[in-house]
Order: C-alpha cells, then sequence, then structure tokens
C-alpha cells in the first residue's frame, strides 16, 4: 500500500557566511512569492535568485542565492 505524506519546505539563503533558514509562510505560496515576502525583511533578498527544489530528509529545500558583493 502506498501512503502519500505532504513534504514541508524550506528556505535558506546565505548573509555574510551563515546560514539563515526561514519558515514556509503559507503552503500555497510559489517559492517566487515566498521570495518576495521575505525580501521585505530582508533587502538583501531583492536581486536574489531561486535554486531547487531538492528533496533531503524529508523536506522540500529551496535556496535563495544572493548576487550582492561577488564579482566577475
Amino acid at each position: 500500500m502506498l501512503i502519500a505524506t505532504h513534504l514541508k519546505r524550506i528556505f535558506s539563503f546565505k548573509d555574510k557566511e551563515q546560514d539563515i533558514k526561514l519558515a514556509d509562510p503559507s503552503p500555497t505560496y510559489s517559492p517566487e512569492a515566498v521570495l518576495n515576502f521575505y525580501a521585505q525583511t530582508y533587502p538583501i533578498l531583492t536581486t536574489a535568485t531561486i535554486t531547487g527544489p531538492v528533496i533531503n530528509d524529508d523536506a522540500i529545500q529551496y535556496k535563495f542565492v544572493t548576487q550582492i558583493g561577488t564579482k566577475g
């Protein structure tokens, strides 16, 4: 018998070499909507891109990769 489970979503980004994990504000939000939601609190996310999803440890993980401070 197959059992379907709902995987929780985890959002994270790196700021000054520190990993910051963010709670999922609403399961109905798209990853882009979550990025926009948190960009109001963390201005560094205004230029971020989304990588993922990666399924790991029974969770769907998205990373917000910031572009500020990178050269090249």
